[in-house]
C-alpha cells in the first residue's frame, strides 16, 4: 500500500469517528503533503536570515541564535548541552541544532526542494502550515505535555523567527492518558481505539468521561469509571426524556446556575467542574417534575440544561435516538421500554403507586431492570 493511500485510510477513519463522537469539523484541514512549496518558502526565508543552515541535502535551525530558545519549556540550553542524548552527527553546528528539512533516503516519500530531493522535518510542517493559512499569531496552540519539548518549543522558534512575531497567545496541554498507571501508546501495545469503545459505551457516553477530567489532568482509563460516566449521562436524557414537553417556565434560581456554569467555563474551560452544575440542575429539575404544579418550572430547567449541556458537546441527541444507540441495546424494543418509564414516572408523580408497580413489572417482564435514584431513573438489560 502506497504512503498515500495509508493515510487516506487513517483520516477517513478518524473523520468517521469524530463525526460519531458529534464533534463540528473545521473549517481547515491542510495536509503537510499538499504544503510543501510552503515548508519550502519558510525554510527558504531562515536560511536567508541566518536562523539555518543547509549540509548535504539537511537543513537544521541554528538554536543558538535563538536568544529566546528553551524559555517555553523552562529548560537552559546549557543543562540541555549536558544532558544531550541524541547520537552525534557531524553535519550539525550544534548537537541541539534541529531539522527542518532532510535528504532522501531509499523507500521514504520525497519532494524536489533547492536542497535535493527530501521531506519536511517533524517540526516545519505546523509552523509552515500555520504561517500559511494564519499568516500571523494565531489565538490557541494546543497538544499533548509530552509535546512540550522539544516540538512546541522548536515551533515557536522557527515560528517567531521567521515571522517576527509571536507564534501563539495560549496554549492548551493535556495530560496523558494513561491504563493501569502506563501510558497509553501503540509502542507499548496498551492502546484502545474509538470504535472498540463505542462498543463499550455510546460514543457521547466516550465524550462524557473524557469531560469529567480536567483537559491538564491526566486520565487512568478503565472500563468501570467510562461505564460510570456513561451511566450518569443516560440519567441526564433520561430525565429530560421523561419530563417531555408542555409549558414552560424559566425560574429565578436558573439564572444562578447558568452563572456558575459559565465561571467554571471560564476557569480554564473547567469543564469537569461545569458538568457537575449539569448535575445539579437535573437534580433539582427531577425535583420540581414530581409535582404538577411545579412541572412548568421543571420544564423551564430542562430547556436551560439541554441548552448549557450543548455547549460542551453533551445532550446533542433526541433522547430516544441516543438510548438506541447505547451497545446492546439494538435487540431492545427501546421506543417501548421508554413509554413505560415515562408512564410509570407521571403515576408516581400522581402518587398512584399501584399503577406505578405494575409498569414497573411490565417492564421487567421484558428483561429490564429498572433503577430510581434522585437524579432519576435508569435502565439496563439483564
Amino acid at each position: 500500500m502506497s504512503f498515500a493511500k495509508h493515510a487516506q485510510t487513517y483520516t477517513e477513519s478518524f473523520i468517521e469517528d469524530m463525526n460519531a463522537l458529534g464533534l463540528t469539523p473545521p473549517d481547515l484541514e491542510p495536509k503537510a503533503t499538499d504544503s510543501i512549496d510552503a515548508i519550502i518558502e519558510m525554510v527558504s526565508t531562515l536560511i536567508a536570515t541566518g536562523y539555518a543552515y543547509e549540509v548535504a541535502g539537511d537543513v537544521y535551525f541554528r538554536v543558538d541564535k535563538y536568544k529566546e530558545y528553551g524559555q517555553f519549556s523552562k529548560r537552559k540550553l546549557e543543562d540541555l548541552r549536558a544532558g544531550e542524548r541524541v547520537a552525534a552527527n557531524e553535519n550539525k553546528e550544534n548537537p541541539l541544532d534541529f531539522a527542518m528539512w532532510k535528504a532522501a533516503k531509499e523507500g521514504e516519500p520525497a519532494w524536489e526542494s533547492p536542497w535535493g530531493k527530501g521531506r519536511p522535518g517533524w517540526h516545519i510542517e505546523c509552523s509552515a502550515m500555520i504561517k500559511k493559512h494564519f499568516q500571523g499569531t494565531i489565538d490557541i496552540h494546543a497538544g499533548g505535555r509530552d509535546l512540550i519539548f522539544p516540538h512546541h518549543e522548536n515551533e515557536i522558534a522557527q515560528s517567531v523567527c521567521c515571522n517576527q512575531e509571536p507564534f501563539a497567545k495560549y496554549w492548551m496541554h493535556n495530560g496523558f492518558v494513561t491504563m493501569a498507571k502506563e501510558k497509553m501508546s501503540k509502542s507499548e501495545g496498551n492502546t484502545l481505539n474509538l470504535k472498540q469503545m463505542f462498543e463499550i459505551v455510546p460514543p457521547e457516553g466516550l465524550k462524557m468521561y473524557l469531560l469529567s477530567s480536567h483537559y491538564r489532568s491526566p486520565i487512568d482509563y478503565n472500563d468501570d469509571d467510562l461505564q460510570a460516566a456513561a451511566k450518569g449521562l443516560d440519567k441526564m436524557y433520561r430525565s429530560v426524556h421523561a419530563i417531555g414537553q408542555g409549558d414552560a417556565e424559566e425560574p429565578a434560581a436558573l439564572a444562578e446556575y447558568e452563572t456558575r456554569f459559565q465561571e467554571a467555563m471560564n476557569e480554564d474551560f473547567n469543564i469537569a467542574k461545569a458538568i457537575g452544575v449539569l448535575y445539579e440542575m437535573v437534580k433539582e429539575m427531577n425535583k420540581l417534575a414530581t409535582k404538577t404544579e411545579t412541572m412548568a418550572a421543571a420544564r423551564g430547567f430542562k430547556t436551560k440544561l439541554v441548552s448549557l449541556a450543548q455547549a460542551i458537546g453533551l445532550l446533542q441527541k433526541d433522547p430516544l435516538d441516543y438510548f438506541m444507540h447505547i451497545p446492546g441495546m439494538q435487540d431492545i424494543d427501546v421506543e417501548k421500554v421508554e413509554s413505560l418509564i415515562a408512564e410509570r414516572f407521571k403515576a408516581r408523580r400522581a402518587r398512584d403507586f399501584d399503577r406505578a408497580d405494575e409498569l414497573r413489572d411490565a417492564i421487567t417482564a421484558m428483561g429490564i431492570i429498572v433503577e430510581d435514584s434522585p437524579e432519576g431513573t435508569t435502565w439496563r438489560k439483564k
